[in-house]
């Protein structure tokens, strides 16, 4: 009888929750240990700074008036449901797709929770160079991105992996 955490991709969800601590930890040091706004330069391109984010990716919406928090909780909760779907459609020799996911899971999840405990995201940070400002970012937003380059890698590297493929 197959295993379904062992014999899927869900036998990555360890990386989720790894990912999802590592944030979650990492968000509740900075509310504790800075005010808003308060920035510790830690090299001359790298900043600590505590600011809340309202919006989504590069402050997206931020002064919207609201609704965007209940909007972008629906997304995440939607693409969460997607990535363990498909995850759980992955098979067992399949390496580089479910990995993907379970990163991108865990930043959606990172930033669910942030929106529904706070009603924005916690970011800390800040890559400046010249005068020019990243916007400030968190672990969950550098587990989505490490998990959307990985599913860009895969769909070059194995492109009848895709979840839309079709192909089994």
């Amino acid at each position: 009888m197959p295993n379904i955490l062992r014999d899927t991709g869900l036998r990555w969800l360890w990386i989720t929750v790894l990912a999802l601590v590592l944030d979650q930890v990492t968000k509740i040091y900075i509310q504790n240990s800075f005010a808003l706004y308060e920035r510790l330069e830690v090299t001359f391109f790298f900043n600590i700074t505590h600011v809340h984010n309202y919006g989504a990716a590069f402050s997206f919406l931020s002064d919207a008036g609201g609704w965007q928090r209940w909007f972008f909780t629906a997304i995440a909760i939607a693409v969460s449901a997607l990535m363990l779907w498909w995850m759980k459609q992955a098979k067992r020799e399949q390496l580089l797709l479910p990995i993907s996911m379970a990163f991108i899971l865990s930043g959606a999840l990172g930033n669910l929770y942030d929106r529904l405990a706070y009603g924005y995201v916690v970011d800390f940070l800040d890559f400046h160079w010249a005068g020019y400002h990243w916007p400030a970012f968190n672990v969950a937003d550098s587990a989505i991105f490490i998990g959307a380059a990985l599913m860009i890698w895969d769909a070059f590297k194995n492109p009848d992996n895709s979840p839309m493929s079709g192909k089994e």
